[in-house]
């Protein structure tokens, strides 16, 4: 996961953000990342977007097909130039933040299907990494029951080993 890869780097010390494209609207979206200046427009206040705030660290971008393709160019754009401008700001802001993302489809069809910056993908896919959905792989079923279970016995103090052979059967099915 994006939080194992950010523990196990240099990084680790520094903020892990991250930040679901798919749950917010555009213009949220952009503010959020990008932050905003007080009177920068209406109700605006000075606040830090998420790469100020990951500053250092790492930030997760899950979903980002699902950001709309003109705040994909200004992602790109910040990528590029390791600057971002607040909201309604007049200066930029230097930028140190390694990005992670994640997307729900084949990086090529969500190209083909305009749902994904051809540029961005490639400025973003230093390393892919492809997993199989776990229906595709049902042999790792046990390792995360086994996983699960050892870690909510623990954090709820149960004595619980393992999951009967019916639960597992349903589990796989």
């Amino acid at each position: 996961s994006a939080q194992s890869i950010h523990a196990a780097s240099i990084r680790s010390g520094q903020p892990f953000i991250d930040i679901n494209c798919a749950a917010l609207p555009s213009q949220l979206l952009e503010g959020l990342l990008f932050g905003s200046v007080k009177g920068g427009f209406t109700d605006a206040q000075d606040r830090p977007g998420l790469f100020e705030q990951a500053h250092g660290g790492t930030l997760l971008l899950d979903e980002i097909n699902s950001m709309d393709m003109a705040l994909q160019g200004k992602l790109l754009r910040a990528l590029q130039e390791k600057k971002i401008r607040r909201l309604g700001a007049m200066s930029s802001t230097d930028i140190d933040v390694r990005i992670i993302s994640t997307i729900n489809k084949a990086p090529e069809q969500a190209i083909e299907d305009r749902e994904l910056r051809e540029d961005l993908f490639y400025r973003l896919s230093v390393t892919n990494l492809n997993i199989e959905p776990l229906r595709n792989r049902q042999e790792d079923i046990p390792i995360y029951v086994d996983f699960f279970l050892k870690k909510y016995a623990y954090k709820l103090g149960l004595r619980i080993h393992a999951c009967s052979a019916k639960v597992m059967a349903l589990f796989q099915h």
